[in-house]
């Protein structure tokens, strides 16, 4: 193997006032990715270009030096679950949601509080499937509050979402729901509208009065009654492929993704949501995909050129500011992935990129257009602490010097956060610029 890269999906941030002004990049206490950072280089990266507030889909279709024109969010996501898609079939990413009312429109959650079961979204799923349309669709709930829709038959993309938080490049946390409207004249595109208005009127119908949502709202959770839905997709992306890559991902946006591109993917099934606490079940997540990720590395290194490990879990404190949980995170991933990584990269002579693939600032609740954090670990010499002073004693001069690694006193101690990357010799990058940078090739 001769590289790894390791996204953290939305880990870079901005100060915060709970972590005593600082990020929880630079809060977090990360020994092992510090040590990879001093035998290497940082940089920052806008993942898009500069002003751009990128989705997920967006942006790592951009890192692997793809144009935005050849994919949609949609297809993406339909083609990381086993919805199998003809050409016509017109996919979407959902959110179940909390309106208040199809009249009014206020969107009270985007993601139903966060409490959706796994069991409770099958249930509304099955429901929602027995609607009656002029044409036949697939509903298909995937992890937590997320899903996906396929109409089937020959259908127009060139249409608006219903959910208007990300568009193109501008991020506004949408209050209203939407209305899917044609983006052009033509006959086909007023159909598919028409369609999907429909369907939307018919979810709401069927949902807002359920007996699950009844009970959850006595249990005072916010009812799963509506459907955002954005990234309407019909052509089939056309991605670069990356065949000598593996890939681990584990939810539909990334393993769709990996599997446009030509990697070999692997994957494991994320633990269901049983309970209130959502945070209590991505930790479980976060803990196995970190200890999958290292078990992946061991079994394939000998035969894959590179890895691309894609950690959704810490862009979801960001959603929610909630920076000390994102902290947590950050410290787990190190403790275990990237202590695996820093004993299994450098005797192999492996190069470790880590990055994100956007910034989800907690105290904006949403993803920005700051740049992201990039460090690339290339076995370079590590930095030696320099004298900067003496303390004088009655006997001799004690030299001085700036923090110092812990595992080697004369090793200036570096590290990885936000502040330190903009200073970086890597330099500022496009994120279509990174694997050039770091020589990483198809």
């Amino acid at each position: 193997m001769k590289g790894i890269l390791v996204v953290l999906d939305g880990v870079g941030d901005l100060p915060n006032r709970q972590l005593d002004g600082k990020t929880p990049l630079e809060a977090a206490e990360t020994p092992n990715l510090d040590f990879l950072a001093a035998r290497g280089e940082m940089g920052y990266m806008y993942p898009v270009k500069p002003g751009f507030i990128p989705e997920s889909d967006e942006a790592i279709v951009s890192i692997f030096r793809n144009d935005l024109i050849d994919s949609t969010r949609g297809q993406l996501e339909a083609r990381g679950t086993d919805i199998k898609l003809t050409r016509g079939d017109l996919a979407l990413r959902v959110n179940f949601a909390t309106i208040d009312s199809l009249k009014e429109g206020n969107i009270i959650d985007r993601r139903a509080g966060r409490t959706l079961t796994t069991a409770e979204a099958r249930i509304l799923a099955k429901e929602i499937n027995k609607i009656k349309l002029p044409c036949k669709f697939v509903f298909k709930p995937t992890i937590q509050h997320r899903a996906v829709l396929v109409l089937r038959g020959g259908f127009s993309d060139n249409v608006s979402d219903n959910d208007s938080t990300y568009s193109k490049g501008q991020a506004k946390e949408a209050e209203k729901i939407g209305v899917f409207k044609a983006l052009d004249d033509e006959e086909n595109t007023q159909y598919t509208v028409n369609i999907l208005n429909e369907f939307i009127e018919k979810v709401f119908e069927v949902l807002d009065q359920h007996p699950l949502n009844n009970v959850r709202r006595k249990k005072g959770l916010a009812p799963a009654n509506f459907l955002l839905m954005r990234g309407a997709g019909i052509e089939p992306p056309k991605l670069k492929f990356y065949r000598k890559w593996l890939s681990v991902a584990y939810l539909p946006l990334e393993i769709g993704f990996s599997r446009v591109s030509g990697m070999k993917v692997f994957s494991f099934d994320y633990p269901i949501l049983k309970g209130l606490d959502s945070y209590k079940n991505l930790r479980k997540g976060l803990r196995k995909a970190c200890k999958f990720s290292i078990k992946v590395l061991k079994k394939n290194y000998k035969t894959t050129d590179y890895a691309y490990i894609h950690i959704k879990e810490t862009d979801l404190p960001g959603h929610d500011n909630k920076p000390i949980e994102k902290r947590l995170m950050i410290e787990y991933i190190d403790k275990t992935l990237f202590r695996f990584l820093k004993d299994f990269a450098p005797p192999k002579k492996i190069k470790v990129v880590v990055t994100a693939d956007h910034s989800t600032p907690c105290k904006l609740k949403a993803h920005s257009a700051d740049p992201v954090p990039v460090l690339f670990y290339n076995d370079k010499p590590p930095r030696k602490s320099k004298i900067v002073s003496f303390f004088k004693t009655a006997n001799k001069k004690i030299p001085f010097y700036p923090k110092k690694s812990p595992e080697n006193p004369e090793e200036e101690k570096v590290r990885f956060c936000e502040k330190n990357a903009k200073k970086g010799s890597l330099g500022g990058m496009m994120g279509n610029e990174l694997f050039e940078k770091v020589g990483f090739l198809r």
